[in-house]
């Protein structure tokens, strides 16, 4: 008989917003499998640290600091060998993905590798997005309104249309393209709406008006804007 995959979401970093059911899990599998960026410590692993047991065992998925796509391919492709190589022996394996493991999640790598082979359960997880909006006590979406989440790496027009076609908008990916954003925010005459989040639910949390957004902003940042447009609210 062979193991069970579970991919397991443990939500945006606070480990209290760990779910009731990934806690079981992990208490019940053989072993657990987390992204790691080659020469950091995995932040997925940390979060769920105190519910780890320590004589479980741990597959590290290393994957290069590169925008190089075929050297993470090549990790994930390892990492799936030696997760099958586990449930082949009947043995389960969860594999830790911060967040939620189907929206922007690590663990869809390993899922497009091993799901048609073993019998895979997927645990939902908090998403940095609701973390973010709780962080912020900002209401996104009410009744019919719809809301857009766009990558902060789109070019500039494709962001503007974007954020004109959407009631509410959420930008992930920030790091980097911080001044891009800012600037289109600015051109839509939204950028008094926007906030500004890093590190939801984290010690290290940080919730501002954009236009007191520090300089440069770290990867696990977020720029939410509500334009509020319901009378219901």
């Amino acid at each position: 008989m062979l193991g069970k995959l579970f991919g397991l979401g443990l939500g945006p970093g606070d480990p209290e917003l760990v779910t009731v059911k990934a806690v079981r899990i992990l208490k019940s599998v053989s072993a657990v499998a987390f992204p790691i960026l080659e020469g950091k410590e995995s932040f997925a692993r940390s979060i769920a640290d105190q519910y780890i047991p320590k004589e479980i065992n741990q597959i590290p998925i290393v994957v290069p600091m590169t925008q190089d796509r075929l050297p993470a391919q090549k990790a994930y492709d390892k990492a799936a060998q030696e997760i099958s190589e586990i449930l082949d022996r009947g043995q389960d394996v969860a594999c830790l993905c911060e967040g939620d493991p189907f929206f922007y999640g690590s663990f869809m790598y390993i899922f497009a590798r091993l799901s048609k082979m073993y019998e895979v359960e997927i645990i939902p997880g908090v998403t940095s997005v609701t973390a973010c909006a709780a962080a912020a006590k900002m209401p996104l979406l009410a009744r019919n309104e719809h809301l857009t989440v766009i990558p902060g790496t789109l070019e500039p027009e494709d962001l503007r249309s974007r954020i004109l076609n959407a009631d509410a908008v959420v930008i992930m990916k920030v790091g980097r393209h911080l001044d891009k954003i800012k600037k289109v925010l600015e051109e839509v005459e939204l950028s008094s709406e926007a906030v500004y989040v890093e590190y939801a639910s984290l010690p290290a949390q940080k919730v501002l008006k954009l236009k007191n957004a520090p300089k440069t902003a770290p990867y696990f940042s977020m720029i939410l804007v509500a334009k509020g447009a319901d009378p219901w609210l």
